[in-house]
């Protein structure tokens, strides 16, 4: 609900019809924190479980919740070298799950960064594949490749695209822990992906982009996009302006007045202390989801009590329409 709420749009487009019962693995490119797993755990239709960096489960009861929440920890050498030997157990896990025909996300890029590009893929994924290929020979994992498109990643309302492409078959790669095998699954996942996000790649990356935005490119349709750099701007579909709706910014406005303690504990507080650009959406969407509906209430009930129930119900009602002007025009 909260989503839908904060983002003007949410599309899926699909490739092909999703397995379901099946053991899968979904790999998206990882571009923007929280926002990318929350957005595929509640759009693809299935209950999943996700592969998390094990630094945020530090804490007991933090760990607890996160595993309540169908999250496992991966260890990576930033988190230290003896803590990857963690990681074994964490395979044979995922190797159960994937037995029991349960559906695994994870981001094999192994971190995130706001570029609109695909990054080398770590080989972790291809771990889970070879150890339950290893203890089960005959299971057929599917491999999901899923494609984050945002317009503008750390805008609100921003318009998000999450493209699934076509499930690959781990079948075709004998011995999956060989190294031959390994890089070429690999490769044929990072290719997949470049396919259904838009994929700047190269030391001109700066420069590309700024030409795309000068194009004002629509970063929704990443096939259009990656053509139009590959012709070298030759060949390029061009979005119209946007021009600046009085509507949408009056009700924005409107928005922030009537939840101004929320609003300005995010700018005044929050957003100055945010150093990497991917975490401003989840923090803002954090709270979206806490700071906002805790004063609507509080609102509604100061008003109601001060004023009638009529003044409560009028103030929520009126939040709620602001939004949707402020976010869906």
């Amino acid at each position: 609900m909260a989503l839908f709420f904060y983002y003007k749009k949410i599309e899926c487009h699909y490739e092909q019809p999703l397995p379901s019962n099946q053991p899968t693995l979904f790999l998206g490119n990882h571009q923007n924190g929280l926002m990318d797993p929350l957005l595929i755990a509640t759009k693809k239709g299935q209950f999943s479980y996700f592969l998390t960096r094990a630094s945020v489960f530090q804490k007991q009861w933090v760990s607890t919740f996160l595993k309540s929440l169908l999250m496992l920890p991966v260890y990576r050498v930033r988190d230290g070298w003896d803590s990857l030997s963690n990681n074994r157990a964490i395979f044979k896990t995922c190797s159960a799950l994937l037995y029991k025909n349960n559906a695994i996300v994870l981001f094999p890029e192994g971190n995130h960064n706001i570029k609109r590009q695909v990054r080398p893929l770590s080989k972790g994924f291809t771990r889970i594949i070879a150890e339950t290929l290893s203890e089960h020979p005959d299971i057929k994992i599917n491999l999901v490749p899923v494609g984050f498109n945002y317009e503008q990643a750390e805008a609100f309302a921003d318009h998000v695209v999450l493209n699934f492409g076509t499930p690959l078959s781990v079948k075709p790669y004998e011995k999956p822990d060989s190294h031959a095998s390994v890089l070429r699954l690999k490769k044929d996942v990072y290719n997949a992906l470049t396919k259904l996000t838009t994929h700047i790649e190269g030391e001109d990356y700066d420069t590309v982009l700024n030409k795309l935005n000068d194009l004002n490119a629509d970063f929704l349709n990443p096939k259009a996009v990656n053509q139009c750099a590959a012709s070298d701007f030759k060949d390029c579909e061009i979005k119209s302006e946007k021009k600046q709706n009085p509507i949408k910014a009056i009700a924005k406005m409107g928005l922030c007045t009537a939840l101004f303690l929320p609003y300005l504990v995010w700018k005044l507080i929050l957003e100055p202390k945010i150093k990497e650009p991917e975490f401003i959406a989840t923090f803002r969407f954090a709270t979206v989801i806490s700071l906002v509906p805790l004063f609507m209430i509080v609102m509604a009930a100061f008003l109601w009590l001060n004023f009638g129930i009529a003044y409560g119900l009028l103030y929520l009602a009126s939040v709620l329409v602001l939004d949707l002007i402020a976010v869906k025009l």
